[in-house]
């Protein structure tokens, strides 16, 4: 820059405002963004790192939802087998009363009855979000709760179920 009039401390004073200026400019980009490197152009390997670890992040929390989910369904299914436990323990008191002399085996076969019934409604209303891990009728049907994601050496992502 040449000028017929050259103040040389306000020219130097000027070039130092526009490197501050220009420094302030990135820094409060970092600061809007969060991140030290909020695009591919402040540093590409950074930004390439940056960009799959928040990917892998969000497959995390997705991972952390799905583990509550199946949780939620295991307990869904404990408590319907606690229950069924409690019946059955019920049926057996009852078997038992059936074999002594004297006794109306009819009525007791009508309580056994119904006693089954409430196993088939404790079956069909252990269910979470859509899942009922009691009342199965296809015995080929695995179930399965996500549990892990990993990236290997190549960087290829695994899924990984239990």
């Amino acid at each position: 820059m040449t000028s017929i009039m050259t103040n040389s401390s306000a020219m130097t004073a000027l070039q130092s405002l526009q490197s501050i200026n220009s420094s302030l400019d990135e820094t409060q980009s970092r600061i809007s963004t969060g991140y030290r490197v909020a695009e591919a152009q402040d540093n590409a390997a950074y930004w390439s790192i940056a960009t799959t670890m928040r990917s892998d992040n969000q497959a995390l929390s997705a991972v952390v939802d799905s583990l509550g989910i199946g949780a939620a369904t295991v307990d869904a299914a404990y408590t319907g087998l606690d229950a069924t436990k409690d019946v059955l323990s019920e049926i057996k008191a009852k078997l038992t009363t059936a074999t002594s002399d004297g006794v109306d085996k009819t009525k007791i076969q009508a309580e056994i009855d119904a006693l089954q019934e409430q196993l088939q409604t404790i079956s069909d209303s252990a269910s979470f979000s859509g899942q009922n891990w009691l009342s199965n009728t296809d015995a080929s049907a695995d179930k399965q709760i996500v549990s892990s994601i990993s990236r290997d050496s190549t960087g290829s992502l695994t899924v990984g179920a239990i």
